[in-house]
C-alpha cells in the first residue's frame, strides 16, 4: 500500500505541475494584462517608456520562462506572491475564501449524499413505485438542468414570490451568526446538492439492483435475517465502491462547480474571487487559486482509492 501512494504522490506532483504549466500559458494568452485592467482605455494614452516601468512593477516584462520560474520557485517555498489588482498577499486573500467554498462544498456533498443514497437505496428495493418514479424525477432535473439555471431560478422564486434572500446582506461566518450563516449557505448548496444526488442515486441504484439477485443476498433472505439487516449490512455494504468512487468524483467537480453558483448568491468564496481576479489579470490570484482546485481534485482521488480499502478487502488483495 506504502508503494502505491508513493505512486500516486508522484503522479499527483506530475499531474499538478502539468496544470501549472497550462494555466500559465492560457492566461497569458488572454488579450490585455494587468496594466489594461487596472486603466482601462487610458493605457492607450501612455508612452513606451511609461508602460515598460508598468509592465516592470507588476512583474509582467520578464520572459515567460522566467515568470513560471519565479512563480513556481515562490510556490514551493510556501509564498504565492502578492495579488496584481489589490496589492494584498494571495495567502490572505485565498485563507479568507477558502472557509466558505468549503462549507458550501460540505454543504451540497451532505445534502446530495442524503439525495443520491435515499432516493437511490429505496428505488431499488421498490423499482417503479412512487419513491422510485420520484427519484428519477430528481435525477433528471439534476443532469438535465445546469446548477446556474436552477440558482437562478432559485434566486427569482425567493425573492419575487417570499421576498426572501438572506445572500443581499453581508455574509455571516458560522461562528459570528450561525443561524444567518445556515440561511446563506443552505440554498446554493441545494442548488448544486441537486446535481450530484442525481448522479450518486443512479449509481446507487444501479448498485443495488446489480447485487440484488446475487447468490449470497437469497441465502441472507433464506436464512431469516430481517429486511434491514439484508438491505445495509449485505446489498448496501456490498454496492458502496461504485457510491463511494462517484462521490469523490462529484466532490472533485463540485470545487470547480462552486464558482457559477458562488456569483449568483454572492457568496465571497474561492469562485467569486477567482472570476473577479480574471477580469482583472490579476495572474498570481487566477493561478494559485486554479492550482489550490487541481490539488483539490487529485487528492480526493487518492484519498478515494485509499477508501476502497477500508470498504472492500478484495481491494487489499
Amino acid at each position: 500500500m506504502l508503494i502505491g501512494l508513493a505512486r500516486r504522490l508522484g503522479s499527483m506532483l506530475v499531474t499538478l505541475l502539468g496544470v501549472s504549466v497550462i494555466v500559465f500559458l492560457v492566461l497569458r494568452l488572454l488579450p490585455g494584462n494587468a496594466v489594461t485592467a487596472s486603466m482601462g482605455v487610458s493605457a492607450g494614452l501612455l508612452s513606451k517608456a511609461q508602460l515598460a516601468a508598468l509592465d516592470h512593477y507588476y512583474g509582467i516584462g520578464q520572459p515567460l520562462l522566467q515568470q513560471y520560474g519565479s512563480w513556481l520557485s515562490a510556490i514551493f517555498s510556501g509564498n504565492l506572491g502578492v495579488s496584481l489588482a489589490s496589492r494584498v498577499s494571495v495567502s490572505s486573500l485565498i485563507g479568507a475564501a477558502l472557509p466558505v467554498t468549503l462549507e458550501l462544498a460540505i454543504g451540497s456533498l451532505i445534502i446530495g449524499e442524503l439525495i443520491g443514497v435515499g432516493f437511490g437505496v429505496f428505488g431499488a428495493l421498490r423499482p417503479g413505485r412512487t419513491v422510485d418514479n420520484l427519484g428519477q424525477g430528481v435525477s433528471v432535473v439534476g443532469l438535465g438542468v445546469p446548477s446556474f439555471i436552477i440558482g437562478t431560478g432559485l434566486v427569482t422564486f425567493l425573492s419575487s414570490v417570499f421576498h426572501y434572500f438572506p445572500s443581499s446582506e453581508t455574509f455571516a461566518s458560522l461562528f459570528r451568526d450561525p443561524w444567518l450563516n445556515i440561511q446563506q449557505i443552505f440554498f446554493p448548496s441545494l442548488c448544486l446538492g441537486i446535481g450530484i444526488g442525481a448522479a450518486i442515486m443512479r449509481t446507487t441504484r444501479a448498485a443495488m439492483l446489480e447485487v440484488t439477485g446475487l447468490n449470497y443476498v437469497r441465502t441472507a433472505r433464506g436464512k431469516g435475517l430481517s429486511r434491514h439487516a439484508v438491505t445495509w449490512r449485505h446489498l448496501f455494504l456490498n454496492a458502496l465502491v461504485p457510491v463511494v468512487t462517484m462521490s469523490g468524483i462529484q466532490l472533485g467537480y463540485l470545487l470547480g462547480g462552486t464558482v457559477v453558483v458562488e456569483q449568483i448568491f454572492v457568496l465571497p468564496g474561492l469562485g467569486r474571487l477567482l472570476i473577479y481576479s480574471i477580469n482583472q489579470r490579476d495572474f498570481p490570484v487566477v493561478q494559485s487559486i486554479t492550482l489550490i482546485f487541481a490539488a483539490a481534485f487529485v487528492v480526493l482521488n487518492m484519498l478515494t482509492d485509499v477508501l476502497y480499502t477500508l470498504i472492500d478487502p478484495r481491494a487489499r488483495a
